[in-house]
């Protein structure tokens, strides 16, 4: 998987149990795929159909560093899958523990939101 993002949990994301807000961990995700899609797609027309199950596997609190990875499952004609992973990151042990994962499915959209062939010539984004 590639590193996408950063994100700090900061006191204004938490939630009433004094853990990261599950909606802001959905921003997260969401906008590191669509960082991916893009570049991916060569287009910064890209948009989110749909997440799939996610998983909260562990709680993550106030000044924890989490690091957003992905990588492209598939590439269709017009839309791509990539499973996107949170990880917190231990910076005392060097370590990494995932926190949250998905899969997601972006399309690739003209200037009018209609589908739009993805460039096969993807580079090094992926």
């Amino acid at each position: 998987m590639k590193l996408i993002s950063t994100n700090i949990c900061k006191t204004s994301d938490i939630g009433v149990n004094d853990n990261l807000f599950g909606g802001t961990m959905l921003s997260w995700l969401d906008e590191a795929g669509g960082i991916m899609a893009a570049c991916a797609c060569r287009s910064t027309n890209v948009i989110t159909l749909k997440m799939e199950e996610v998983l909260f596997k562990k709680p993550v609190k106030v000044k924890d560093q989490v690091r957003i990875y992905g990588k492209v499952n598939h590439i269709g004609n017009t839309s791509l899958k990539l499973s996107l992973e949170a990880r917190s990151v231990n910076l005392a042990e060097k370590s990494e523990i995932t926190v949250c994962s998905t899969c997601v499915v972006y399309v690739n959209v003209d200037e009018n939101g209609k589908p739009k062939p993805i460039n096969q010539d993807m580079g090094s984004c992926v």
